[in-house]
Protein backbone atom coordinates (compact mmCIF):
# COMPACT_ATOMS: atom_id res chain seq x y z
CA UNK A 1 0.00 0.00 0.00
CA UNK A 2 1.74 3.43 -1.18
CA UNK A 3 0.74 6.16 1.29
CA UNK A 4 2.52 9.64 1.06
CA UNK A 5 4.75 11.21 3.94
CA UNK A 6 3.79 14.27 4.90
CA UNK A 7 5.66 17.06 6.38
CA UNK A 8 4.84 19.69 9.68
CA UNK A 9 3.50 22.09 6.95
CA UNK A 10 1.26 18.83 5.49
CA UNK A 11 3.06 19.06 2.28
CA UNK A 12 4.18 15.26 0.58
CA UNK A 13 7.60 14.76 0.98
CA UNK A 14 7.99 11.11 -0.67
CA UNK A 15 6.06 8.30 -0.71
CA UNK A 16 6.49 4.61 0.82
CA UNK A 17 5.29 1.16 1.01
CA UNK A 18 3.75 -0.36 4.28
CA UNK A 19 3.94 -3.86 4.65
CA UNK A 20 1.15 -5.77 3.79
CA UNK A 21 1.62 -8.49 6.45
CA UNK A 22 0.77 -5.53 8.95
CA UNK A 23 -1.39 -3.07 6.83
CA UNK A 24 -3.08 -5.48 4.63
CA UNK A 25 -4.16 -8.56 6.44
CA UNK A 26 -7.61 -9.65 6.32
CA UNK A 27 -9.67 -8.15 8.84
CA UNK A 28 -11.00 -10.40 11.65
CA UNK A 29 -13.37 -8.55 13.48
CA UNK A 30 -14.52 -11.45 15.98
CA UNK A 31 -10.63 -11.93 17.18
CA UNK A 32 -10.94 -7.52 17.38
CA UNK A 33 -13.63 -7.57 19.68
CA UNK A 34 -12.31 -10.49 21.92
CA UNK A 35 -9.18 -8.09 22.48
CA UNK A 36 -10.84 -5.25 23.07
CA UNK A 37 -13.41 -7.48 25.77
CA UNK A 38 -9.94 -8.54 27.43
CA UNK A 39 -7.93 -4.93 27.57
CA UNK A 40 -11.79 -3.17 28.97
CA UNK A 41 -11.98 -6.06 31.49
CA UNK A 42 -8.19 -5.84 32.44
CA UNK A 43 -8.81 -2.17 33.00
CA UNK A 44 -10.94 -3.03 35.72
CA UNK A 45 -9.84 -2.95 39.49
CA UNK A 46 -12.46 -5.18 40.92
CA UNK A 47 -12.83 -3.38 44.18
CA UNK A 48 -16.51 -3.26 44.64
CA UNK A 49 -18.05 -4.93 47.41
CA UNK A 50 -20.84 -5.05 49.61
CA UNK A 51 -21.69 -6.46 53.26
CA UNK A 52 -23.56 -9.83 53.60
CA UNK A 53 -26.26 -10.14 57.22
CA UNK A 54 -23.31 -12.07 58.62
CA UNK A 55 -20.55 -8.45 58.06
CA UNK A 56 -23.57 -5.94 58.61
CA UNK A 57 -23.00 -4.42 61.98
CA UNK A 58 -26.19 -3.91 63.45
CA UNK A 59 -28.04 -5.80 66.43
CA UNK A 60 -27.91 -9.56 66.34
CA UNK A 61 -30.44 -9.96 68.92
CA UNK A 62 -33.81 -11.21 68.06
CA UNK A 63 -35.86 -8.79 66.83
CA UNK A 64 -39.52 -9.59 68.48
CA UNK A 65 -40.33 -12.84 69.85
CA UNK A 66 -41.33 -16.00 68.33
CA UNK A 67 -45.29 -16.24 68.93
CA UNK A 68 -47.79 -13.93 69.46
CA UNK A 69 -47.27 -11.06 66.88
CA UNK A 70 -49.12 -12.13 64.47
CA UNK A 71 -46.27 -11.27 62.22
CA UNK A 72 -43.55 -13.26 60.58
CA UNK A 73 -40.94 -15.04 62.24
CA UNK A 74 -37.59 -13.11 62.28
CA UNK A 75 -34.55 -13.99 64.05
CA UNK A 76 -32.43 -10.93 63.17
CA UNK A 77 -32.69 -7.51 61.70
CA UNK A 78 -29.56 -7.97 59.41
CA UNK A 79 -31.62 -10.11 56.77
CA UNK A 80 -31.55 -9.12 53.18
CA UNK A 81 -35.44 -8.27 53.08
CA UNK A 82 -34.98 -5.04 56.19
CA UNK A 83 -34.01 -2.08 54.99
CA UNK A 84 -30.46 -0.91 56.41
CA UNK A 85 -29.68 -5.54 56.14
CA UNK A 86 -26.87 -7.13 54.27
CA UNK A 87 -26.95 -7.71 50.25
CA UNK A 88 -28.05 -10.56 49.54
CA UNK A 89 -25.60 -12.22 46.29
CA UNK A 90 -23.58 -8.74 46.00
CA UNK A 91 -20.68 -7.93 44.47
CA UNK A 92 -17.43 -9.06 46.19
CA UNK A 93 -13.72 -8.04 45.31
CA UNK A 94 -12.41 -10.20 41.89
CA UNK A 95 -10.66 -9.84 39.33
CA UNK A 96 -11.72 -9.30 35.47
CA UNK A 97 -8.34 -10.26 33.94
CA UNK A 98 -8.86 -12.23 30.54
CA UNK A 99 -5.77 -14.18 29.18
CA UNK A 100 -5.55 -14.14 25.60
CA UNK A 101 -2.46 -15.52 23.92
CA UNK A 102 0.43 -13.32 22.34
CA UNK A 103 -0.26 -13.92 18.52
CA UNK A 104 -3.86 -13.71 18.91
CA UNK A 105 -3.26 -10.36 20.22
CA UNK A 106 -0.90 -9.21 17.46
CA UNK A 107 -3.14 -10.45 15.29
CA UNK A 108 -5.93 -8.25 16.45
CA UNK A 109 -3.79 -5.26 16.06
CA UNK A 110 -2.95 -5.95 12.67
CA UNK A 111 -6.50 -6.22 11.90
CA UNK A 112 -7.37 -3.05 13.40
CA UNK A 113 -4.30 -0.83 11.82
CA UNK A 114 -5.64 -2.80 8.09
CA UNK A 115 -8.61 -1.20 8.82
CA UNK A 116 -7.60 2.18 9.32
CA UNK A 117 -5.28 2.10 6.40
CA UNK A 118 -8.14 1.06 4.45
CA UNK A 119 -10.22 4.03 5.65
CA UNK A 120 -7.34 6.19 4.95
CA UNK A 121 -6.93 7.08 8.75
CA UNK A 122 -3.15 6.56 8.89
CA UNK A 123 -1.70 9.95 8.27
CA UNK A 124 2.29 8.98 8.19
CA UNK A 125 4.61 12.30 8.69
CA UNK A 126 8.26 12.63 8.85
CA UNK A 127 8.73 13.55 11.72
CA UNK A 128 6.81 15.09 15.05
CA UNK A 129 7.87 17.70 17.05
CA UNK A 130 6.42 20.99 18.52
CA UNK A 131 8.82 24.21 18.73
CA UNK A 132 7.05 24.72 22.30
CA UNK A 133 4.40 22.78 24.47
CA UNK A 134 1.65 25.04 23.20
CA UNK A 135 -1.75 24.47 22.49
CA UNK A 136 -1.82 26.74 19.62
CA UNK A 137 1.54 25.29 18.32
CA UNK A 138 -0.28 21.43 18.14
CA UNK A 139 -3.87 22.20 16.77
CA UNK A 140 -2.03 24.28 13.57
CA UNK A 141 -0.61 21.21 12.91
CA UNK A 142 -3.23 18.91 13.39
CA UNK A 143 -4.83 21.66 10.75
CA UNK A 144 -2.26 21.54 8.83
CA UNK A 145 -2.47 17.34 8.07
CA UNK A 146 -6.01 17.57 8.06
CA UNK A 147 -6.54 15.85 11.16
CA UNK A 148 -8.07 18.65 13.17
CA UNK A 149 -11.67 17.07 13.15
CA UNK A 150 -12.62 13.91 14.95
CA UNK A 151 -10.50 11.95 17.43
CA UNK A 152 -6.66 11.97 16.56
CA UNK A 153 -3.88 9.45 17.77
CA UNK A 154 -0.40 10.35 18.01
CA UNK A 155 2.18 7.60 17.77
CA UNK A 156 5.76 8.75 19.49
CA UNK A 157 8.88 6.50 19.30
CA UNK A 158 9.78 7.58 22.36
CA UNK A 159 8.71 9.80 25.20
CA UNK A 160 8.48 13.60 23.52
CA UNK A 161 7.17 15.84 26.83
CA UNK A 162 7.05 18.93 24.13
CA UNK A 163 4.33 16.72 21.86
CA UNK A 164 2.50 15.50 24.73
CA UNK A 165 2.08 18.63 26.56
CA UNK A 166 1.17 20.68 24.09
CA UNK A 167 -1.80 17.98 23.10
CA UNK A 168 -2.80 17.29 26.93
CA UNK A 169 -5.31 20.18 26.69
CA UNK A 170 -7.60 19.63 23.30
CA UNK A 171 -10.20 16.73 24.27
CA UNK A 172 -10.15 14.30 20.66
CA UNK A 173 -6.26 14.47 21.31
CA UNK A 174 -4.57 11.60 22.83
CA UNK A 175 -0.74 10.70 22.47
CA UNK A 176 0.86 7.34 22.93
CA UNK A 177 4.07 5.39 22.64
CA UNK A 178 4.27 2.87 19.91
CA UNK A 179 5.30 0.68 22.14
CA UNK A 180 2.14 0.66 23.94
CA UNK A 181 -0.08 0.45 20.51
CA UNK A 182 -3.14 -1.43 21.54
CA UNK A 183 -7.01 -2.19 20.08
CA UNK A 184 -9.04 0.34 21.90
CA UNK A 185 -6.66 3.31 20.98
CA UNK A 186 -7.01 2.00 17.47
CA UNK A 187 -10.19 1.46 17.25
CA UNK A 188 -11.39 4.80 18.81
CA UNK A 189 -9.60 7.24 16.82
CA UNK A 190 -10.41 8.78 13.54
CA UNK A 191 -7.27 10.10 12.08
CA UNK A 192 -3.91 7.95 13.67
CA UNK A 193 -0.68 10.22 12.94
CA UNK A 194 2.47 8.04 12.66
CA UNK A 195 5.72 9.74 12.26
CA UNK A 196 8.61 7.22 10.32
CA UNK A 197 10.34 6.39 13.83
CA UNK A 198 6.98 5.44 15.37
CA UNK A 199 6.88 3.40 12.24
CA UNK A 200 9.31 1.48 12.54
CA UNK A 201 8.43 0.40 16.22
CA UNK A 202 5.64 -0.92 14.98
CA UNK A 203 7.10 -2.93 12.25
CA UNK A 204 9.23 -4.60 14.63
CA UNK A 205 6.84 -5.46 16.90
CA UNK A 206 4.28 -6.74 14.21
CA UNK A 207 6.32 -7.70 11.65
CA UNK A 208 9.31 -9.44 13.31
CA UNK A 209 12.13 -7.85 15.71
CA UNK A 210 15.19 -7.23 13.29
CA UNK A 211 18.45 -8.41 14.33
CA UNK A 212 19.29 -4.73 14.97
CA UNK A 213 16.81 -4.66 18.04
CA UNK A 214 18.12 -4.34 21.83
CA UNK A 215 16.63 -7.69 23.90
CA UNK A 216 15.13 -4.16 26.28
CA UNK A 217 13.35 -3.08 23.12
CA UNK A 218 11.85 -5.96 22.64
CA UNK A 219 10.61 -6.85 26.39
CA UNK A 220 8.90 -3.13 25.80
CA UNK A 221 7.32 -3.96 22.21
CA UNK A 222 4.49 -6.61 24.55
CA UNK A 223 3.48 -3.97 26.90
CA UNK A 224 0.75 -3.73 24.72
CA UNK A 225 -0.62 -7.26 26.09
Amino acid sequence: MHVPVLNMQGETVKEIDLRPEIFEVPVNIPLMHQALVRQLANARQGTHSTKTRGENNRSKAKWYRQKGTGRARHGSRNAPIFVGGGIAHGPKPRSYEKRMPRKMRRAALRSALSVKAADAGIVVVDELRVPSPKTREMKQLLQNLSAAEGKVLLLLPERNESVERSARNLPKVRTLRAHYLNVRDLLGSDHIIVPLGALEVVESILGGVSKATSPATQLQGVAEE
